[in-house]
């Protein structure tokens, strides 16, 4: 399943636009914030995708009728660019618990690259329904390798992936390896360039929302 945000009409889609600016983007803390707001559109999206139960709630005037998730997924993001959006899922489904994988590229002289995992940081998911967010999916070598990497330690009820941007690549790769992932995307571009940026993109999250990296 993938659920391409641009084929809709909301104010989602502005975030969007803005996010790929590169005079909006000069602001570093508007760029963390509308990261942070399409977190915060897409966990409401997929809360409707969420079973809930019937529940009754005490008012200061009597009992009303009301609902309540079943489970509380947990949310995961890719370090550092994932932070922003991960907030933003955390906003919404703010009783959830999080898991962190931190994961970088090796790159080789011949300018062919590697992904390595570093490290993770996680609770429990066996038998969790697991949302992982990263604003990027370009090659999806990271995504692919950092959610088998959860998937080999854990078995999971239910796994979405959440990222602003993708190319047509990335998701062909994401679902011939993870065929039961559900994808939530802002937008897909077509072109990548030959250091694997998404074209026309929005340039390297991380850097426009943190700062330039050596």
């Amino acid at each position: 399943m993938i659920f391409d945000l641009s084929k809709t009409q909301s104010i989602a889609n502005v975030f969007v636009s803005e996010l790929r600016d590169e005079n909006i983007q000069k602001d570093a803390m508007r760029f963390r914030k509308n990261l942070e707001r399409l977190g915060e559109f897409f966990a409401y999206e997929i809360s409707k995708t969420l079973k809930y139960t019937d529940t009754e709630t005490q008012t200061p005037l009597g009992i009303a009728q009301t609902k309540k998730l079943e489970e509380e997924p947990v949310l995961a993001t890719i370090l550092r660019a994932g932070l922003p959006m991960h907030k933003g899922l955390l906003n919404v489904f703010d009783k959830a618990d999080s898991a962190f994988v931190t994961a970088f590229r090796k790159t080789h002289k011949s300018g062919d690259f590697e992904i390595q995992i570093e490290y993770i940081s996680s609770p429990d998911l066996t038998d969790k329904i697991v949302i992982m967010a990263d604003p990027m999916l370009a090659t999806g070598l990271s995504m692919v390798l950092c959610c088998k990497e959860l998937l080999n330690r854990f078995q999971l009820k239910e796994l979405h992936v959440v990222v602003a941007i993708a190319s047509t690549e990335g998701i062909r790769h994401l679902r011939a390896n993870l065929p039961q992932v559900k994808l939530w995307v802002g937008a897909i571009d077509e072109e990548m360039t030959s250091k694997s940026y998404i074209v026309p993109g929005l340039g390297d999250a991380g850097d426009l929302a943190y700062g330039s990296k050596l």
